[in-house]
């Protein structure tokens, strides 16, 4: 279900998750960026993904699904491997997940420390919930996402073929069809891993 059925049923609802989604994107994107940039690899700079402004990093047609389909993206930091050889770009590629890990915990920290009731409760469980959503899915180990670089990262033979998928001219789409089509058991372990997650630190 797209965002956009919230916008009838509960208009704050929708403002305050759209707005956790463009802050949590945006964190994800710039972190691969910036730890690239940290590590010897200036094609993010060059890209001008260097920032903290959303316009940089959401992608209109990622948005767009996010919206209507319920799953998007945000626009993919260019990295180039060869300046950062196989462990920086772990690093870089593992650095988008773990600032929505870090984000999850800094809304853990103010739950346990802020009034948890009305609006501001609200929002920091939902910053929460949605941080731990993105960092489950780019963890998930399909081509194009996190995860699977990752992976590769780790297994440079594997990499490879994941590389040569990628350059692929309709990779994006076959990924973009796969994920669609296996969206229910998808989002069945992510919402398991979330609740578990969520139970784990008391909400």
């Amino acid at each position: 279900m797209g965002l956009l059925n919230l916008l009838t049923d509960s208009p704050l609802a929708f403002v305050i998750i759209a707005a956790a989604l463009a802050l949590s994107l945006t964190v994800h994107e710039f972190a691969h960026a910036w730890t690239a940039d940290r590590l010897g690899d200036p094609t993010p700079r060059r890209f001008g993904r260097v920032t903290l402004n959303p316009v940089k990093h959401l992608d209109p047609f990622g948005t767009l699904l996010l919206l209507i389909a319920g799953f998007g993206f945000a626009r993919p930091v260019p990295i180039n491997p060869n300046n950062l050889g196989r462990w920086g770009t772990l690093w870089a590629t593992a650095a988008g997940p773990l600032s929505n890990l870090l984000i999850a915990l800094l809304c853990v920290v103010l739950l346990a420390v802020l009034p948890s009731s009305g609006v501001l409760g609200v929002i920091l469980l939902t910053v929460l919930s949605v941080n731990i959503v993105l960092a489950i899915f780019n963890l998930i180990p399909i081509p194009l996402l996190d995860g699977s670089r990752i992976l590769g990262a780790l297994v440079p033979s594997l990499g490879r073929s994941l590389a040569q998928f990628e350059a692929q001219p309709f990779s994006f789409l076959i990924v973009m069809l796969f994920i669609f089509l296996a969206r229910e058991p998808i989002g069945q372990i992510i919402g398991t891993v979330q609740r578990w997650v969520l139970g784990f630190v008391g909400f």
